[in-house]
């Protein structure tokens, strides 16, 4: 009887720290969240999107407003379209405008709101118009690359005959 009551705590320990080792597993990988405020929905047009994915933050000042709902490609205007779950206590004008930034130098991409200044604000379905696509560091190093060949060769650092 004393054997069997030990064992049902054992295992109701060990199924708390599964599920706790589980959970941080899901919040490191970005993959929950828990907010329970009320939501609604904008969408932003992108050229490129880079690395964005679902569920990457949509900060504004450095703090977390929001989600990315979704990424689907519009084939009728060519162009990424990304659906933002914005928090309802945070409101934005509707000349805000969205960029798509890097945490550091190869961190993860998120979404950078920068509030305009008309007096109307963003509704449930409404566009962001103003989007500046993520920079990529392969075109960043081709575009690079291609410049320093154009110049030519340079001159030696000597300036001259020895």
């Amino acid at each position: 009887m004393q054997k069997s009551r030990h064992d049902i705590w054992v295992g109701l320990f060990v199924l708390i720290g599964a599920a706790a080792v589980l959970f941080l597993a899901l919040k490191a990988g970005n993959l929950v969240s828990l907010s329970f405020e009320p939501t609604y929905y904008v969408d932003a047009r992108f050229d490129n999107i880079g690395g964005l994915k679902p569920r990457a933050p949509v900060k504004s000042a450095g703090v977390v407003v929001g989600r990315v709902e979704s990424i689907r490609f519009d084939d009728k205007i060519y162009q990424a379209r990304v659906r933002l779950e914005l928090e309802r206590r945070y409101v934005f004008p509707k000349d805000s405008s969205a960029k798509i930034l890097t945490s550091g130098l190869l961190g993860e991409q998120y979404i950078g709101l920068e509030p305009g200044a008309e007096e109307s604000n963003l509704a449930v379905g409404d566009v962001i118009t103003q989007t500046q696509s993520a920079v990529v560091l392969e075109n960043l190093i081709s575009q690079f690359l291609y410049n320093r060949a154009a110049e030519g060769p340079s001159a030696p650092a000597g300036g001259g005959k020895p």
